[in-house]
């Protein structure tokens, strides 16, 4: 693992050097900041931005338009995302939410069949789609700091499209995990398995129709994806597949910026997501519950260390279940599941010498006294920072590709509670997170800014369903408690727990003998190779370092 991580850091610098000429590469870094994303292609078009002057902004817009080419199996113009902004001269925190929302004309129904529910209308088909909204976040989050014109913003990313890119082993891994559904989609197939065959690493992926559409967007405007030829294309399909998806639907899309939430830990300012996020819940809420331990004090993942924050993740899972859904259409008690009061409650629940059954945890039983997808991560030259996490959902989302535009469409309707089996995750939900028109799907992308005063100390999220929760924590716990530098805090191995099903995921690298003392505390330990992928940045006395998780592309390497 360590040496994939060099390569990759070595990788990155070469890649900087091309980018800037620069003869001390380490300037060159300092000097215009830093983007960190888990594709060295969309890495360069970001650093490209702030190379030429270029905000945080700018090299965020650069960044997401390039993964939303070079990996769709993980997020595009077809789905929607969080991103989490702080502004060091104004010292101000925004959130801005382009999540997915559900078509007026949805209706639970649809996805059962013969009195049956059906999960698989959830996950493949037009019926998955959500109305799409990375392209109205992007243009929202460009209208209000952009500094650089769009068309320049996007011109890596059009390039990249129209003369097309190297397949790299991450994406072909996808594209071969999903081969069979892929053929039976025929439009998706003709971009990734022409001649019904995964392509070979290094192979040319070309898409000169997603470059048209790009180009019409940059020249256009947001309205030319939402209205227009664009939206046609996206209509036309899905009706054609059967699905409700429909051009009011698009054209009534609006990006939402929310309050951040804003929290402490050791002394530090934490911001990050609001609902429909339950990361930044679940996050601020476990910080809260660890932050009465003094965790540096044990071994790091140590049985000890390890069953204390798979508490934290069974409570604030349980608490995500209950009641974190939009907060456009259910009242969620944020402020209660993020407080001071309900983790020094949770703490006093915690036994350091066994788990429990899982009634046992959440909100539910608190009794308070009277009087709850791929991450890149972003710093320029002046300060400001960017975390933004985007997703169709689970790879290449509902496998539908619009013909004529390259878009992939996004899978987002498995984000509701519309299951009492749980999604594809096996997350569960209830009336909180159920399926409602114009309604935003519960989430658990994590994009967050710890800041150490006024300056940006750690930038940091992840991809991996549920498991950007758990990893995100365990980054952030690796840097502020245990003072690791960022790489190896990203490569640390992890646990994860999401209450149902009650089992605790450990990587494969956790000591046997630490599973067995978790075993003998009562948790059901399960051996899993990935347990998210995160993309991180800090910010110290030693300069801006920057870390990209090798985990993705070791298991496309390994499997």
């Amino acid at each position: 693992m360590r040496c994939l991580l060099h390569l990759r850091l070595v990788c990155f610098f070469i890649l900087l050097f091309n980018t800037f000429f620069a003869p001390s590469l380490a300037l060159a870094q300092r000097a215009n900041g830093l983007v960190v994303s888990d594709s060295p292609l969309a890495t360069k078009a970001g650093m490209e931005m702030l190379g030429r002057g270029g905000n945080a902004i700018d090299a965020a817009i650069a960044t997401a338009y390039a993964l939303a080419v070079v990996d769709q199996a993980s997020s595009g113009i077809g789905g929607g995302g969080f991103m989490v902004i702080y502004e060091t001269k104004d010292r101000r925190a925004h959130a801005l939410d382009f999540r997915e929302t559900a078509p007026e004309g949805v209706r639970k129904e649809l996805y059962v069949k013969d009195g049956r529910p059906v999960p698989s209308l959830s996950l493949t088909g037009a019926l998955a789609v959500a109305v799409p909204g990375e392209v109205a976040g992007l243009a929202q989050a460009h209208r209000r700091f952009g500094s650089m014109p769009m068309q320049v913003l996007m011109a890596p990313a059009i390039r990249l499209a129209s003369n097309g890119f190297p397949l790299d082993a991450t994406l072909r891994y996808a594209i071969d995990r999903q081969q069979g559904s892929i053929k039976k989609f025929p439009d998706l197939g003709r971009i990734y398995m022409p001649n019904d065959e995964v392509p070979a690493e290094g192979e040319l992926i070309r898409q000169p129709e997603l470059g048209e559409t790009l180009k019409a967007i940059a020249s256009q405007g947001a309205n030319a994806f939402y209205q227009g030829w664009i939206a046609d294309a996206i209509v036309e399909t899905i009706k054609r597949e059967g699905g409700v998806l429909n051009s009011e639907d698009l054209k009534n899309y609006r990006p939402v910026w929310r309050e951040p939430l804003i929290g402490n830990y050791r002394q530090r300012t934490v911001i990050s997501m609001p609902p429909p996020s339950s990361g930044g819940v679940a996050i601020l809420q476990m910080l809260k519950v660890l932050e009465g331990y003094q965790l540096s004090d044990l071994a790091h993942n140590s049985a000890t260390y390890l069953h204390l924050i798979t508490e934290a993740m069974k409570h604030a899972f349980a608490d995500r279940a209950q009641y974190l859904g939009d907060p456009d259409f259910v009242k969620t008690p944020v402020s209660l599941l993020t407080s001071k009061d309900y983790g020094r409650w949770i703490r006093g629940r915690i036994s350091a010498a066994k788990t429990h059954p899982t009634r046992y945890y959440g909100l539910v039983n608190f009794k308070p006294e009277l009087g709850g997808t791929t991450h890149f991560s972003v710093i320029d030259r002046f300060g400001n920072a960017v975390a933004c996490t985007v997703s169709v959902n689970t790879r290449f989302g509902s496998k539908l590709l619009v013909p004529n535009t390259g878009i992939v469409l996004n899978n987002e309707m498995d984000d509701f509670a519309i299951h009492s089996t749980g999604n594809v995750y096996g997350l569960v939900g209830n009336e909180a997170n159920s399926l409602q028109p114009r309604k935003r799907p519960l989430s658990s992308m994590s994009p967050t800014i710890i800041l150490q005063g006024d300056r940006p100390e750690v930038v940091v999220g992840g991809a991996g369903g549920p498991r950007i929760i758990s990893a995100t924590l365990q980054t952030i716990l690796n840097v502020l408690d245990y003072r690791m530098p960022v790489a190896k805090a990203v490569e640390a191995p992890r646990v994860h727990h999401q209450w149902l099903p009650d089992q605790l995921n450990v990587e494969n690298d956790v000591a046997v003998e630490t599973k067995r003392s978790l075993e003998r505390r009562g948790h059901a330990v399960r051996e899993r190779g990935v347990l998210g992928v995160v993309q991180a940045i800090t910010n110290g006395q030693d300069g801006v370092k920057g870390a990209a998780d090798p985990r993705k592309e070791e298991r496309a390497r390994s499997e």
